[in-house]
């Protein structure tokens, strides 16, 4: 699956975009000035329990909070 695709899924289950994900990981203190300040499992762990995404699209969202684009 394409990294696009992946970014596709997660908007059609939670109606939100990488943008939105960035505003809440700001929220939660996770993303600070624009980068990433914890680790990758605080992020996942609380997209799998809050959204209920699998691994591979939470990982998906972690790698749109560092930067990736495609």
């Amino acid at each position: 699956m394409s990294f696009q695709a992946y970014i596709d899924n997660i908007q059609k289950k939670t109606g939100k975009t990488p943008e939105d994900f960035k505003k809440l990981a700001e929220e939660k203190g996770f993303v600070s000035s624009g980068q990433v300040v914890v680790k990758a499992t605080q992020i996942t762990d609380w997209l799998k329990k809050e959204f209920e995404l699998g691994h591979g699209h939470a990982m998906a969202i972690y790698a749109s909070l560092k930067g990736k684009t495609s």
